[in-house]
């Protein structure tokens, strides 16, 4: 068999050092719209939290949020705030009073959850009427001119690699079981302007892409990243990238 022939510069190994800088962030609409939706403002619990992205904007409109994931090292990463109490548990078992939540989150990860047992706390920890989001941001787009060939990398090349769960993310957990009074979500959005190495250095983080170079198939977001170069022009011009918002909703 061949070797597949390199890519002409390690875009990926560049921009993934810089990802901390230029990771998409929730807007602030988000907060302000799950903030309003609720009954009250008074406790914003935020599951299977990461580093914070999405708890940091509640604590603008709740009065107190609490953060939790089961990860020490992403609870020691993720950004602080008076507002917040961060807490190291899974979503399945949640140190949170019973019936005093008036909103649930989980912020892409919902997927990695044991639904059931998940609701179920979710029910003990929820005052009558708070709202449960799970919240998640689909596929990205480019400017027209680079986009298809995005979208062949993503679903067609890169895709094989992805783990199972990630269907779930990209079709907005439209296919998950949610006994909950469902209410319809706004249309939201994620936007950034990016350069050349930030958008390729994200691109380099995906499981996805780790997972094919891993493989030994370097010569999948190899030739992706030589394509979209020679399409970008300029690797420091900035381009517009979207992210859809997907939201499912319930009254608990």
């Amino acid at each position: 068999m061949p070797t597949p022939t390199p890519p002409s510069r390690n875009w990926f190994d560049q921009g993934g050092e810089a990802y901390a800088r230029f990771r998409p962030e929730y807007p602030p609409a988000l907060a302000a719209f799950l903030a309003a939706a609720a009954p009250d403002r008074a406790l914003a619990v935020d599951a299977g939290c990461g580093n914070g992205q999405l708890t940091q904007l509640l604590a603008a409109p709740f009065e107190h949020v609490i953060g939790i994931d089961p990860s020490a090292d992403q609870i020691a990463n993720a950004g602080t705030h008076e507002r917040i109490a961060y807490r190291c548990a899974p979503a399945e078992h949640m140190p949170v009073d019973d019936g005093c939540a008036s909103l649930v989150t989980a912020a892409q990860a919902a997927h990695w959850f044991d639904l059931p047992a998940f609701y179920r706390e979710v029910r003990r920890i929820a005052r009558p009427g708070a709202l449960l989001a799970l919240v998640s941001y689909g596929v990205l787009e480019l400017d027209a001119d680079l986009d298809a060939r995005f979208q062949h990398f993503y679903h067609y090349e890169i895709g094989p690699f992805w783990p199972a769960q990630r269907k779930l993310v990209d079709t907005g957990y439209a296919t998950i079981d949610f006994p909950f009074e469902e209410l319809a979500p706004p249309a939201l959005d994620i936007r950034c302007a990016w350069t050349l190495p930030q958008f390729l250095g994200y691109v380099g983080t995906w499981s996805a892409v780790r997972s094919a170079r891993e493989a030994g198939r370097d010569d999948l977001p190899g030739a992706f990243a030589d394509d979209i170069a020679a399409a970008w022009g300029d690797p420091g011009r900035q381009r517009a990238v979207r992210w859809p918002i997907n939201m499912r909703l319930g009254r608990v």
